[in-house]
């Protein structure tokens, strides 16, 4: 078994937010450890992500390097998506659940030739490195956490323009990762998942952030804090492990399909993931959704809290929610701001045209991304 050193991430600052809280930045928690929470007026922040390009922490994302001759066969019995089957300089979205199919958190695995390594959330890596390690039994197989590394985000549909201006490669293929270098600091450039705009994480030395930060913002990228890539995450409708997503979820519940490889052999919780795929459906799913407030003049301070009930309209006083809302966000825009959501939804809300509404206003389920004015 693998000795893990298990930390406390909670109050720990990012580099960069090591680097800026010097110069008078405001931290905030967010994703397991502090980091810059705005830079400027919401409205812009937004815009920048939706029009044009932001520069923003990743530092919340840590590596784990997966070592030992069992590495391909351990981890691929460990999560949901592909591992032996990944190419090279690649990464793939995972679900990692218990034996009774309930989800203990969420990864990207990272193919680079013969090396493995999982990419985890800060605010879980401690919990979900112990689930893991509990299952290392006779496999020659090591979780190592990388050190000494960070990593910046530059998002929008300017992103990529940047990054060829800097001399650096731009994937075009989510989940794909190339090397490349500006001047002497090298960068490892990820393509992520994003459903309305660009994502791309840049991975470098730590003691390199403040230099390539200062390098990405004066080839144009604009800084944006973890309040407004909050707003992208719920309007972009990803959900996130322990707010949307909870240990007693099932995988087809989330409605994460990308996370899913009904192809590869066996891994736990498996039998309760083939066994909803060819004997029924779930009855809930995670979806995103639109909300119309009544008094929108008092946006963006008076929004439904997480937990808030959706119900059908007209439906019994004593019947039992339609959904429950489990991430809400206001998004500022030029042209007025708009509400979105995510929340798990019971079957019988998606049948038909369903009329949703909550305390406060009514609600419509997205199925496709939403169009967004932003001028």
């Amino acid at each position: 078994m693998t000795e893990l050193a298990v930390s406390t991430e909670a109050t720990l600052a990012t580099p960069l937010a090591v680097h800026l809280s010097a110069q008078g930045a405001e931290l905030a928690a967010y994703r397991g450890v502090l980091t810059p929470q705005h830079f400027d007026a919401a409205t812009a922040e937004t815009e920048a992500l939706l029009t044009s390009a932001a520069v923003h922490d990743l530092g919340w994302l840590r590596r784990v390097a997966v070592g030992g001759e069992d590495r391909f066969r351990w981890l691929s019995g460990m999560v949901t998506n592909a591992v032996e089957a990944l190419p090279d300089q690649s990464g793939a979205y995972n679900l990692v659940l218990n034996a009774q199919g309930r989800i203990q958190g969420d990864v990207v695995v990272w193919r680079r030739g013969d090396t493995l390594a999982l990419q985890i959330e800060a605010g879980q890596a401690d919990a979900l490195l112990t689930h893991l390690d509990h299952y290392i039994i006779m496999d020659d197989v090591e979780l190592v956490p990388v050190t000494g590394e960070s990593t910046l985000g530059l998002t929008g549909p300017e992103a990529e323009r940047i990054l060829t201006t800097l001399g650096l490669p731009a994937p075009s293929t989510e989940w794909t990762v190339a090397d490349g270098a500006v001047g002497p600091i090298a960068v490892k450039v990820e393509r992520c998942h994003g459903s309305l705009v660009p994502h791309f994480a840049l991975n470098l030395a730590a003691e390199q952030v403040p230099t390539l930060w200062q390098t990405l913002l004066t080839a144009g990228a604009k800084p944006v804090g973890s309040a407004a890539l909050e707003t992208l995450r719920v309007v972009e409708g990803i959900p996130a492990y322990g707010v949307d997503i909870q240990s007693r979820d099932l995988a087809q519940e989330t409605s994460q399909m990308r996370a899913l490889n009904f192809t590869k052999g066996c891994y736990l919780g498996q039998e309760i993931v083939e066994r909803i795929r060819s004997r029924g459906q779930v009855h809930r799913h995670l979806r995103s959704l639109e909300l119309f407030p009544d008094n929108p003049g008092a946006l963006p301070g008076q929004l439904p809290e997480p937990g808030a009930e959706i119900r059908l309209t007209g439906g019994a006083a004593d019947a039992k929610a339609a959904a429950t809302l489990t991430s809400v966000a206001a998004l500022q825009l030029k042209g007025g701001d708009r509400v979105f959501a995510i929340g798990m939804i019971r079957a019988e809300a998606e049948i038909g045209d369903a009329q949703l509404s909550y305390a406060g206003g009514t609600a419509r389920i997205l199925y496709s991304n939403p169009s967004l004015t932003t001028a």
